[in-house]
């Protein structure tokens, strides 16, 4: 779907037909969408197969007056009762004339953008529209990161009332939706700092305060999925350990349970067999022998704590 928006009067408005200024927002676009923006505005091929490529890493490169900027976005899905996050590439292309986003799925920093929840977005002023929506996106990082920790805590909360399988399951979503976004952030600030650099993008003295922020945004959403990662994995591990030990009590508690059980049987195999010569072969005294063993035995199983 390709959609046209225009900075006027500090609103961002819809607008019908592209115009010099503008910003195109392409959402998975269809082949003709895609015929349209490289036949009739001119990008390049490659910049927006590049940006519809769900495996594509974040970088930037320029070509023949565009410049392409690919940059890693957070999403949030929810599987049935259970939240799960990943990372997705969105092309951000600049022009002459226009800025051109291109990605496979609509999100919320595109929603953002084109209803004027962002402060400061001019569809002219092309480079700060690059480092406006840049810094949007470090933001819902740190969003979700947020949401991610308060998840974590939760789910670790229902682990110490009932170790199940659903939350241990939560607990390795959440770890491996740590580890996209972290590799996601480390991409997107290497690209960041390309540009910093000043080389492919003109910046002024504003831009580059902009994106000094960005980037300590960036920065800080690495620290907090390190952390988060570090403090998740040890929860793992920590109740890896108790699933691990409370089986093993299981286990003990059973073994002395058959301990217990095994001493009559015992008793009553050996006045069971067919011989002759056995002391007090009357029906009383196996019983009486079998109870007390019983008893004895499982006194001295109790004192050695050994049924808990």
């Amino acid at each position: 779907m390709l959609t046209f928006y225009k900075t006027m009067d500090n609103r961002t408005i819809r607008i019908n037909t592209p115009e010099n200024g503008c910003w195109i927002s392409a959402v998975s676009p269809t082949d003709a969408e895609i015929a349209y923006l490289t036949g009739d505005l001119g990008l390049q091929m490659d910049f927006v197969r590049a940006a519809l490529d769900e495996e594509e890493s974040s970088r930037i490169e320029s070509e023949e007056g565009q410049t392409l900027v690919i940059v890693d976005y957070p999403s949030a899905e929810e599987t049935g009762a259970e939240q799960s996050y990943t990372t997705l590439p969105m092309g951000i292309i600049i022009t002459k004339n226009y800025v051109v986003t291109v990605c496979l799925h609509d999100n919320l920093t595109i929603d953002d953008l084109a209803e004027g929840r962002v402060k400061g977005l001019q569809t002219a002023m092309k480079t700060r529209f690059l480092l406006l929506t840049l810094l949007r996106i470090a933001q819902r990082f740190l969003i979700y990161l947020k949401q991610i920790d308060k998840l974590s805590y939760n789910t670790e909360q229902s682990l110490h009332q009932s170790l199940r399988n659903k939350e241990l399951i939560q607990l390795l979503g959440l770890e491996k939706s740590l580890v996209y976004f972290s590799t996601s952030l480390k991409s997107d600030e290497i690209t960041l700092e390309k540009i910093l650099r000043g080389r492919i993008i003109k910046l002024y003295e504003d831009d580059e305060d902009l994106l000094e922020d960005v980037l300590i945004e960036v920065k800080q959403a690495i620290e907090m999925c390190n952390i988060y990662s570090n403090i998740l994995s040890g929860t793992m591990d920590a109740f890896a350990s108790v699933i691990s030990n409370n089986l093993n009590i299981v286990m003990k508690v059973l073994t002395c349970i058959t301990i217990v059980m095994a001493i009559p049987n015992i008793v009553f195999s050996f006045y069971g067999m067919n011989v002759s010569g056995l002391p007090v072969a009357t029906w009383s005294f196996p019983v009486l022998i079998a109870l007390v063993a019983s008893i004895i035995v499982t006194v001295v199983l109790i004192k050695k704590d050994m049924f808990r």
